[in-house]
């Protein structure tokens, strides 16, 4: 029996990177991915991963408009009953030193990356609590925890997206709800794929295991914590790092 059989479970940013890798290490463990996000691509993802067996459709979202989310939240309870599994990954980045950022960049980051968490979590907990079931997991970042040149408004938002966990656990773990969040560290993207060699080498010298993680690595500390089996864990960060950072 796989882990997620029969669950449903929302993917925010599921288009491509780690949400990607999570949507088919989901699909692999047996759920029914609604893979969320605001581009196209989502679509091509979703068709690439169905065509391996995965059960997977996609919804374009904009997780930062309530009216947005909230369709898609009742089309997928229209159609499947219920949601046991939302995975808040959708995220950006508008890097820039304080003196040189803009209002813009600190509000849109600001935007995606946190209040997204309220509007999700907002259409999405009233079935998860009238099912008495529900693993909510949200995108930390190493960066939260040792911030990072020009990364004020990122690093902010990640580091508010820990606290949000500790304290929305504490309100639903009575409806046997449980909140998480995975802080990564230096994982391959498209966005290290276009960073020097020179720059990659010297990321992994700080990492203890000795190289650079992949969106699959992120996708199993996701599952862990989306499984039943870690019904005793909330309010946690799971620092997914290679040992880059003391915890």
């Amino acid at each position: 029996m796989k882990k997620l059989d029969g669950q449903i479970v929302i993917i925010t940013g599921g288009a491509r990177g780690i949400g990607e890798g999570i949507c088919k290490i989901f699909c692999n463990e047996g759920a029914t991915v609604a893979l969320w996000d605001v581009l196209e691509e989502g679509q091509t993802t979703a068709d690439n991963i169905s065509a391996d067996g995965g059960s997977i459709f996609f919804q374009k979202v904009d997780v930062t408009s309530q009216d947005s989310v909230d369709s898609a939240v009742a089309n997928i309870i229209d159609n499947h009953g219920k949601i046991d599994v939302l995975i808040n990954n959708a995220g950006i980045i508008r890097d820039r030193s304080i003196l040189k950022m803009t209002r813009e960049e600190w509000d849109m980051v600001r935007s995606v990356n946190v209040d997204s968490l309220f509007i999700t979590t907002k259409a999405v907990l009233p079935h998860m609590k009238s099912a008495n079931y529900g693993r909510i997991i949200s995108a930390s970042s190493i960066n939260a925890f040792q911030g990072a040149f020009g990364q004020t408004n990122y690093s902010a938002s990640k580091a508010a997206i820990v606290g949000f966990t500790h304290s929305l656990c504490r309100e639903v773990g009575k409806y046997n709800i449980t909140v998480n969040a995975v802080a990564p560290g230096f994982i391959k993207s498209e966005m290290t794929d276009s960073m020097p060699e020179e720059i990659i080498k010297a990321g992994i010298t700080q990492i203890p295991v000795g190289r650079i993680g992949t969106p699959e690595d992120m996708a199993h500390a996701y599952l862990f914590l989306a499984s039943k089996e870690a019904g005793f864990v909330s309010g946690h960060t799971l620092h997914a790092n290679g040992g880059a950072m003391p915890i």
